[in-house]
């Protein structure tokens, strides 16, 4: 995380006593992620986070791979798949995967009765439509349309959406933490002044909740790739304050700033988050490059060592023709990309865009999975063909 952060009560000092008001001492709990050399925060809460009940598995979604590994550029409409059932976390839709990250949609339609902890990757959650809370063990987040909502593993927590907008979650699951760029920071973790955003632009829990209530509490946690039931003595947001650095976060779309110039900017001016083998960018609205010879449209190029995902939030792009809001577009290494039959001409001359979207380049090649091959555009690798 880019700062420090603080809620509640706490000691002077760490690791010493934290007395109870009526009797007892408050319990420490330290969280955070490579051992003891990475974020860190120091949790203080009612009871002991060790008490667990009993444990069992539940049965996972599958991930199966298409079985025809054609190489050839997709179009999936992921709007237009059936939602397999109402949870934002245990109904997920299996889009895209690798070693290193994971492609998911969720299409809650009823409010979690359980609490979910991912303990065997970082999260990022955009809202692609909707509004709500994100509680956890942190407090209460509040989150919107566009927002990226970044919850590192192992923190338990639970969404609250408002229902009535029927929400729209792409989820991003990453093998390595998520971070900010490092060409965006200094050597203290600050972001710099030509980060496209900054700390006030980031969004940590604002209120904390402390709930006193014992009995059974079921939490459901994702660890190797199967889900294991695991229910506790209280209910798990006793928090009664905590400080650090490691806690869910949320950034807005809607305030990454783009960079733009004379010529064409690379996509690296986009990025917005790095993980261990990809790295996230925003495409939003911005004016065109304003050189007078200026082609705005993106030149073709190949990408090598790497496939590119496009995730659409709205029906307009640059170079892509055909799109719909939630298309999401992959362009495997291998393949030379770049605008369709006529963008680029289209282009010369405009001041500005609109479009709206979230890409992922993925260091290693990306599986589609076979949940999501319903929705799959069969005539989308020959739309760079010219009409005769």
């Amino acid at each position: 995380m880019p700062y420090y952060h603080r809620l509640g009560e706490v000691p002077p000092k760490r690791h010493t006593v934290f007395a109870k008001p009526g009797g007892g001492i408050h319990y420490e709990h330290l969280m955070g992620n490579l051992g003891f050399t990475g974020l860190q925060s120091l949790l203080y809460t009612l009871r002991r986070p060790t008490a667990v009940v009993r444990t069992e598995k539940v049965r996972p979604r599958r991930w199966d791979a298409d079985s025809d590994s054609t190489l050839r550029m997709r179009h999936l409409r992921t709007h237009r798949l059936e939602t397999p059932g109402p949870s934002a976390v245990t109904d997920r839709i299996p889009l895209l995967f690798n070693h290193d990250l994971a492609l998911s949609l969720a299409r809650p339609r009823a409010d979690d009765r359980f609490f979910y902890r991912n303990s065997q990757g970082d999260e990022i959650v955009f809202l692609s439509r909707g509004q709500g809370v994100l509680e956890s063990q942190f407090g209460e987040l509040d989150v919107r349309q566009g927002d990226y909502v970044v919850i590192p593993r192992g923190i338990v927590h639970r969404w609250r959406l408002d229902l009535r907008d029927e929400p729209i979650l792409l989820c991003v699951e990453s093998r390595g933490h998520v971070r900010t760029p490092s060409r965006y920071r200094n050597e203290h973790g600050q972001l710099l002044e030509h980060s496209p955003y900054c700390e006030r632009d980031i969004r940590p829990p604002s209120r904390l909740v402390t709930v006193d209530e014992t009995g059974e509490f079921a939490v459901v946690v994702k660890k190797d790739n199967e889900f294991h039931l695991v229910t506790v003595d209280h209910h798990p947001c006793d928090t009664v304050g905590w400080d650090g650095y490691y806690f869910p976060w949320a950034l807005s779309i809607h305030d990454f700033e783009p960079i733009t110039g004379r010529l064409h900017q690379p996509p690296p001016v986009h990025q917005t988050f790095a993980g261990d083998g990809w790295v996230l960018c925003s495409f939003v609205p911005r004016l065109y490059d304003y050189h007078p010879q200026a082609v705005p449209a993106p030149y073709n190029h190949s990408n090598v060592m790497s496939d590119e995902v496009l995730y659409y939030c709205n029906d307009e792009f640059m170079s892509r023709s055909g799109i719909e809001f939630g298309s999401l577009t992959l362009h495997p290494d291998g393949l030379p990309h770049g605008p369709q039959p006529g963008r680029t001409e289209a282009s010369i001359g405009q001041k500005e865009t609109r479009e709206l979207a979230v890409m992922i380049d993925a260091f290693a090649p990306l599986r589609v999975a076979t949940a999501a091959l319903s929705c799959e555009d069969p005539e989308y690798p020959r739309s760079w063909l010219e009409e005769s």
